[in-house]
């Protein structure tokens, strides 16, 4: 047996509807990264200067000295780059999430201030603008304590929120398990916010974004000029506000860095695109904070049992009735690498039938020789498992007439007596009428083309079983 950690699943095919306040087509939140002070740099104690989002092309670190251009770069965005976006944003009336670097706040009272003026949620962004994938768990833990701690004495309050950027394996672990923060934003995988199990914690997930990001004017492929960067934003938005408009409401998250998006010429299309997005109706640009308190009042978490996370016994008691009397089938499932992506009808029923298709010509007829007969004479007795009495009454084929169960009763014989196995249909996709001319139509084929529509049929009451059971 084996488990698969990632979910490849999310929400499905049928997203919930997030019912943003005011009935709102699509929420759109932007995070402004204050990064500025919080970079690698050997004045901070680091092993070399940095490298990373910066005009430089082709920057690389230089251990053991400080970048003087770099350091330049990045005190721009504190400098000028900042008060630019704090006055688009104040005064386009939209309030913004900063991310901030519990050291590089440190070194901004002056922006700290502001933010706080303007009513910015300050979520964290880690102790240090830096790798942590090479962070022992231990070490790691302890700088999520430390950002916590110096975070709450500089801004006067803990933060709320939590986005590493540059993490490690273990991150979301780690900061779920801090126990502090309404919400983390360290994954890239959703449209819309979702609970994450972690040990005892529900812990809810606000994906983000590294595409429709200013990161991208530092990178390659990237952006040039700020009519592209608001070229893709109006793209985006208008995909998600006709989705919102066709009742699939989503986020759009929108990343900013004052050292990059901070410049005027690229500030030029993140203006354009604020003042595009105000000639629409019902769009909500709030602060991730508020997305937070909404999803949790709205959609509160409700833990259940997951296949993937079934003992064996649990998961053969569940599902070993699937299949027609046939629990060996659930036995081999469970032991299948199974993951987040099959904790749904369609997961379970996908390792279901590869067990039934890989078995051996022996055990698939076995499966359905367990399967009665169409109105047969256990049907008559009432010894049909729940589910087959419930199909079979689903078609009408508990009220037949003497004339119609006179005529089921020859079918199946001449049916059984040429293939030698009962004939099988999912009746939910029938009525009586109907079934009973795919029983005369079938009856006629040779038996290796009937095993194989069989063992079809099989799999699709098998879906249709599942389905009554799990999303």
């Amino acid at each position: 047996m084996s488990r698969y950690p990632r979910d490849m699943r999310g929400y499905g095919p049928n997203a919930p509807d997030p019912q943003w306040p005011g009935g709102a087509k699509i929420a759109v939140q932007f995070v402004l990264n204050y990064e500025e002070g919080g970079e690698n740099c050997v004045l901070h104690g680091d092993a070399g200067s940095e490298a990373f989002l910066s005009d430089i092309a082709g920057a690389a670190s230089w251990p053991g000295q400080r970048h003087w251009n770099m350091e330049s770069i990045y005190e721009y965005g504190a400098r000028s780059g900042f008060w630019r976006l704090h006055r688009l944003f104040t005064g386009a009336d939209i309030p913004v999430t900063i991310y901030g670097v519990a050291s590089a706040l440190a070194r901004s009272p002056e922006q700290v201030a502001a933010m706080k003026a303007a009513n910015w949620e300050i979520a964290s962004h880690g102790l240090k603008w830096v790798e942590h994938k090479d962070m022992p768990e231990e070490d790691e833990r302890a700088a999520i304590a430390e950002a916590v701690r110096l975070h709450t004495e500089i801004v006067g309050a803990r933060p709320r929120g939590w986005y590493t950027g540059r993490c490690s394996a273990n991150t979301v672990r780690l900061v779920a398990e801090e126990a502090g923060f309404d919400y983390i934003s360290d994954t890239y995988d959703d449209d819309l916010p979702y609970w994450l199990e972690v040990g005892e914690r529900d812990q809810l997930i606000i994906p983000y974004t590294l595409e429709a990001n200013d990161m991208r004017f530092a990178t390659a492929p990237g952006y040039i000029t700020g009519e592209q960067f608001f070229t893709y934003l109006k793209d985006a938005f208008d995909t998600l506000y006709a989705e919102g408009e066709a009742g699939a409401a989503k986020m759009m998250s929108i990343g900013l860095h004052c050292r990059l998006i901070g410049r005027p010429g690229k500030l030029a299309g993140l203006k354009r695109f604020l003042d595009y997005i105000q000639g629409f109706e019902g769009v909500w640009t709030p602060r991730r904070i508020d997305i937070a308190e909404h999803w949790a009042k709205t959609h509160p978490h409700a833990r259940w049992q997951r296949p993937s996370e079934m003992s064996r016994e649990d998961f053969v008691a569940a599902y070993g009735g699937i299949f027609e009397h046939s629990p060996w089938i659930a036995e081999g499932a469970h032991g299948l690498e199974l993951g987040p992506a099959h904790d749904c009808a369609a997961g379970v029923h996908n390792a279901l039938c590869r067990v039934f298709r890989t078995a051996s010509d022996d055990k698939r007829l076995a499966v359905l020789n367990a399967h009665p007969d169409l109105a047969g004479k256990l049907a008559a007795a009432g010894r049909l498992t729940s589910e087959s009495t419930s199909e079979q009454a689903s078609a009408g084929l508990d009220m037949l007439t003497d004339a119609e169960r006179e005529n089921f009763t020859a079918l199946n014989t001449a049916y059984v007596e040429k293939h030698g196995f009962p004939f099988i249909i999912a009746v939910r996709d029938h009525d009586k009428a109907s079934i009973l001319a795919a029983f005369t139509r079938r009856i006629d084929n040779d038996t290796a083309t009937e095993m194989n529509e069989a063992c079809r049929q099989v799999e699709r009451i098998a879906e249709f079983r599942l389905m009554d059971l799990l999303p």
